[in-house]
């Protein structure tokens, strides 16, 4: 297999195959590289508690549909969570199971999800013991991006693999590797020489 067939990504798929319960369609807006289609996921994976809060918070304001939800937990955290279709149209799927949120036609294939009367009167009554799901996490996790820094990094990969000459492949092979030892010593809490191996593998000077 060559380099360039075995780095090319698969197009993702949402959840349940874009289609909601009893086979809906939940709508999830623009696909990938479209025009206004939502940007990819950045900053810390939040808990299945912190994403339904967050939506019955959201929708105790006003009925929204899956993109809305997403695109105003991105502006209320202040950019440090963006939460992916997996993680809201399931939520959204089991709020309604439980009884707590209707899903309605809202135009251009769009579900709009509004609470039910039993969904106010559980906000109303257990809004004041919830820790506020769009404020930083208390670890810090939300400061640093990996899976961005994950995602840039196969990118550079995938087009050298694609483009490079065998030499270059070979260099970005050596420092894959190494980078890959540097992270599990950091796993290990042991300290992590400067530096990067050159195309043979070596320390560079």
């Amino acid at each position: 297999m060559r380099n360039d067939e075995y780095m090319r990504s698969e197009p993702g798929r949402g959840p349940r195959g874009g289609r909601g319960p009893r086979g809906g369609h939940w709508g999830h807006g623009p696909g990938p590289g479209e025009p206004g289609a939502f940007p990819r996921r950045r900053g810390g994976r939040r808990s299945r508690g912190d994403v339904r809060i967050a939506v019955l918070l959201l929708l105790a304001e006003e009925p929204m549909h899956g993109y809305q939800l997403m695109e105003t937990i991105v502006e209320r955290s202040g950019g440090r969570w963006h939460p992916s279709p997996g993680a809201i149209y399931p939520t959204l799927s089991q709020l309604e199971d439980e009884g707590l949120v209707t899903m309605t036609a809202a135009g251009g294939g769009r579900r709009q999800a509004a609470l039910t009367e039993e969904g106010r009167a559980l906000v109303e009554r257990e809004a004041g013991s919830w820790a506020d799901p769009f404020a930083g996490r208390s670890d810090g996790a939300d400061d640093v991006d990996l899976r961005g820094e994950i995602g840039q990094l196969h990118e550079a990969v995938r087009v050298v693999a694609r483009t490079g000459t065998d030499d270059q492949r070979k260099a970005a092979a050596a420092l894959l590797a190494e980078a890959r030892r540097k992270v599990y010593l950091v796993l290990a809490g042991e300290s992590v020489p400067d530096g990067a191996p050159d195309a043979a593998g070596g320390e560079a000077r």
